[in-house]
């Protein structure tokens, strides 16, 4: 079982956060991936590149679907 869709909420949560990774990923997708995989470790609930991509295509939320329409290169 994933940790991707509590790690989600956890960054959701956090409006900062959440801002921050997104501006992070119009610039450097890839690099924005790395770092929620490195939030999930810090958090103690590890995922991979791959669970967090399924996840988030998985959502219907038409702000994470924008998102990731613009972040598209590394996620």
């Amino acid at each position: 079982m994933s940790n991707a869709p509590q790690l989600y909420a956890r960054i959701s949560a956090d409006a900062a956060l959440t801002q921050d990774l997104f501006r992070q990923a119009l610039q450097d997708p890839s690099g924005a991936l790395q770092r929620i995989v490195a939030l999930g470790e810090a958090e103690g609930l590890p995922v991979s590149a791959d669970e967090v991509k399924a996840h988030i295509s998985s959502l219907e939320d038409g702000d994470t679907k924008q998102w990731l329409l613009k972040a598209r290169g590394g996620l």
